[in-house]
């Protein structure tokens, strides 16, 4: 992804992310069913449903960077990222290989959800107020 464009690169990846989580889900519908119990095929399916949320999340920010440059929108990005990684990529490995101590890690990842969805609020909405005036006496 050298040379690249933030947007691009963002974009890159929450198609990534989405092709994947599509991917993910028909395993988890098909080939899952019979192999874990109900509580990990929801575990898995809850990782499956955050990672297309935030993959399209990701495409999002990587339209608002196009729109609004200047407006340090590449941090909401890296939060998408990191909360992909760590909540879904946590709840897979809980649901696939029964190591439940790293389900503490998913709460990590949700909060940088969190914090990705409001910091992307604010830059928009501060994006969106008129430009202050300057007043000279």
């Amino acid at each position: 992804m050298m040379g690249r464009s933030l947007s691009q690169r963002f974009l890159i990846l929450g198609t990534a992310f989405a092709g994947s989580g599509v991917a993910a889900g028909a395993f988890g519908a098909h080939a899952l069913k019979g192999i874990l119990d109900p509580p990990m095929i929801q575990v898995f399916d809850t990782a499956t449903r955050y990672q297309m949320y935030h993959a399209f999340g990701l495409c999002i920010v990587s339209l608002a960077i196009d729109r609004y440059p200047e407006r340090r929108l590449e941090q909401t990005g890296w939060l998408f990222t990191i909360g992909i990684v760590l909540f879904s990529g946590s709840l897979y490995v809980v649901s696939l290989e029964g190591i439940r101590w790293l389900g503490a890690v998913t709460p990590i990842g949700g909060l940088a959800f969190l914090a990705g969805w409001i910091l992307f609020g604010w830059r928009i909405w501060r994006a969106a107020l008129p430009p202050a005036t300057s007043r000279t006496p």
